[in-house]
């Protein structure tokens, strides 16, 4: 077969159009052997997955995590195939019985692609507009993870300089995330990143015309990125020459992220399925399969056919991978012999290890004192932010509520940004008002690694939020999510923006660790444990949120237990329990002040602290019966939530002081006492568990 080039600009011969052309039977046959799944895109993309992997994107094969790689997100992630077929030919493990094994029980490529599963795949996609969020978040990460580096480095000079790629189709541009992180994309100026467009003018639903008329490439110019349109051939194909040179204009453009406008006939070139919502997502069917075959000069009567000659060019990418790692480690290795102060704090970072005496900046606070543990959470991130550099964060436009600023002088904004304490490098990050896209930023900026980020709303607005959330759960990514105002607590702005449902909602979310601090050296053992829980020598990580109070509450001595999940603030006098109280968060201070009712009238009772449920249950068996002993019946469980949680806590004898309706406008400490939030209410509570339980 023919190795002349056909353009002048890219290098393409007929062998890599015949790779092209491999990776659409391949997407083909996939579909067509599980009977389900997503052809249609992978076929009329397959020539833009290929010009990233092979002729464009730095990547190394052999070394999927290597620092100095391009990130490549496939937000349009039904349409696997176009991500897995490169991943086959270009020789990152997966191999054609991988590909034959398509969305089967225990394969390495299931319908979404899934971060963890699948070498190379750099993020979990499936619920659109997520993957657009993540390649924005990875940008971000880049350039914060340059500052801690390499700050002074030219521009395209630092071996921390690489590029973000996305590719997305029109569901993803549709969802509402992708235009919340677009517009903090361009407002950043990420001009390391680079999201395709598949405009292909198909949905499930038909043409795209049933739901969307606006010009696209006008909008993302109003985000202010840089945009470009490609035209397909006259065979209305993708032109790889087009795009390449699109691609190369792109990256040229360092101070705006860019965007490709890729017109496409999806499912392209089957004969009677291309243009059509069917080839979306059913398999083609034999009959078109074969005809569509014929069409590319593929063998009809053979399945998943891959001649030697193309897998030997495509694999390739394993020596072309070889030589740039190889070259980047050259430009490595001179950063590190110039900077060796930097290079022992990212060798640190990229260990997953904290610096050396960090716990100690932690502050303590003076029993007896009210503090909201808001509050308590904002002095803990200044006092970590001078000794952990890696950490940063911010919030949705929420800053002076959730206090979350880590510095008040550096602000993680891109130059020429008139802002005091304006820095391309800077700690605080200004989200905006975009909860949802803050959250899947988050998650891209953990999946690009050598960071660690938090990010803040108040607790009710996590319903914006919860896709991304899942998916952090569901990568376990070491993300930390402080969400305040977390009960009836927060007063008078009413039902509208007091969480009820929400702790109970989160805690249902596999893999989400909730923890909810009783006072201020609750928090402080709090961010001290999901920190160390972020480190490698935990082992696997998992998001946490944190749910902190607007009002002050009182401040108890430091009990080191908390970080157990659950432990004896204060134990029974006059013998063993006849009763255990259980609270969270500010409800803590009730179970407390009942104690002294009830111990008052000769009832020993023991107050259980619950920050965390999921730590609480990580512990061993003995360990949970000392603090819950099951000899003890009489339990109340109080909360200013629903109680949902709290039943396999309290038993059948138990009770639950709860909140199970909507708030009200009106100051915190009337809606606690017009909703039944009282110590008398508590220690009502246990008398009717202790009765319950004597029967």
């Amino acid at each position: 077969m023919s190795t002349k080039p056909t353009t002048t600009d890219l290098e393409w011969t007929e062998l890599d159009q015949r790779a092209v052309d491999t990776a659409r039977v391949l997407a083909m046959d996939s579909v067509q052997k599980v009977g389900n799944g997503h052809p249609g895109t992978a076929m009329s993309l397959a020539p833009a997955a290929y010009t990233l992997f092979q002729k464009v994107m730095r990547h190394d094969p052999a070394d999927a995590d290597w620092t100095g790689r391009d990130r490549f997100v496939l937000s349009a992630g039904h349409s696997s195939l176009t991500l897995y077929t490169q991943l086959y030919l270009a020789g990152f493990g997966l191999e054609l019985d991988d590909l034959k094994a398509f969305r089967t029980w225990g394969s390495k490529t299931p319908g979404h692609p899934e971060y963890g599963h699948t070498t190379g795949v750099e993020t979990t996609t499936g619920p659109l507009g997520q993957g657009v969020a993540n390649a924005v978040g990875m940008a971000m990460a880049a350039r914060y993870e340059r500052g801690l580096f390499d700050p002074e480095a030219a521009p395209g000079s630092s071996p921390f300089d690489h590029f973000v790629y996305a590719i997305a189709g029109d569901g993803c541009l549709q969802e509402g995330i992708s235009a919340e992180a677009s517009s903090m994309a361009g407002h950043q100026k990420l001009g390391n990143l680079i999201l395709l467009w598949d405009d292909n003018h198909i949905s499930i639903e038909g043409d795209t015309e049933t739901a969307v008329s606006e010009d696209t490439v006008k909008r993302y110019e109003a985000y202010g990125w840089h945009v470009q349109r490609v035209e397909p051939k006259e065979n209305g194909d993708l032109d790889p020459a087009a795009l390449y040179a699109a691609i190369q204009a792109a990256k040229a453009e360092t101070e705006r992220p860019s965007f490709i406008a890729m017109r496409s006939i999806i499912a392209w070139p089957a004969p009677n399925a291309q243009n059509t919502e069917a080839a979306h997502g059913s398999a083609l069917g034999d009959e078109e399969v074969a005809a569509t075959k014929r069409v590319l000069g593929f063998d009809p009567e053979r399945t998943f056919e891959v001649s030697d000659e193309v897998i030997a060019h495509t694999r390739k990418a394993l020596d072309r991978g070889a030589e740039a790692k190889k070259e980047w480690e050259k430009s490595f290795a001179d950063w590190r012999s110039a900077n060796a102060g930097r290079a022992a704090e990212f060798d640190r970072i990229a260990k997953g290890e904290l610096p050396e005496g960090w716990q100690e900046k932690l502050p303590e606070f003076e029993t007896g004192k009210a503090v909201a543990t808001r509050a308590a959470s904002g002095k803990i991130l200044q006092a970590l932010g001078g000794v952990i550099p890696e950490l940063w964060g911010g919030s949705a436009d929420l800053a002076g509520s959730n206090n979350t600023t880590i510095d008040k002088t550096s602000s993680f904004l891109p130059s020429g940004n008139p802002l005091p304490g304006a820095d391309p490098y800077g700690r605080t990050v200004h989200f905006g008002i975009r909860e949802h896209s803050m959250a899947a930023e988050m998650n891209g900026i953990a999946l690009h690694g050598n960071t660690r980020i938090y990010g803040g709303t108040f607790l009710v607005f996590s319903d914006y939020m919860r896709n991304a959330v899942r998916l952090s759960a569901l990568m376990h990514l070491p993300v930390t999510y402080v969400w305040t105002h977390d009960s009836i607590g927060l007063g008078e702005d009413g039902p509208t923006h007091q969480p009820v449902e929400h702790l109970a909602s989160l805690r249902a979310i596999p893999g989400l660790n909730v923890v909810r601090p009783a006072d201020a050296n609750e928090t402080v053992i709090a961010w001290r444990e999901i920190l160390r829980r972020y480190t490698k020598e935990f082992g696997v990580g998992a998001p946490h949120g944190l749910a902190l109070t607007r009002q002050g509450v009182p401040t108890y001595e430091r009990n080191e237990d908390a970080a157990k999940g659950g432990y004896v603030l204060f134990e029974a006098e006059g013998g063993t329990p006849e009763v255990i109280l259980i609270g969270t968060g500010s409800e803590v201070q009730l179970a407390v002040e009942a104690r002294e009712q009830l111990q008052a009238a000769g009832v020993p009772t023991r107050v259980v602290s619950m920050p965390s449920v999921e730590w609480f249950d990580e512990q061993d068996q003995e360990y949970r019966d000392s603090v819950l002993p099951p000899s003890v019946k009489a339990r109340v469980a109080v909360e200013a939530g629903i109680g949902l949680t709290w039943h396999r806590f309290v038993g059948d004898a138990g009770r639950i002081v709860s909140l199970e309706h909507f708030g009200a406008s009106a100051d915190a400490k009337v809606l606690f006492r017009e909703f039944g939030f009282t110590a008398d209410k508590v220690a009502e509570a246990a008398r009717e568990s202790i009765a319950a339980a004597q029967r």
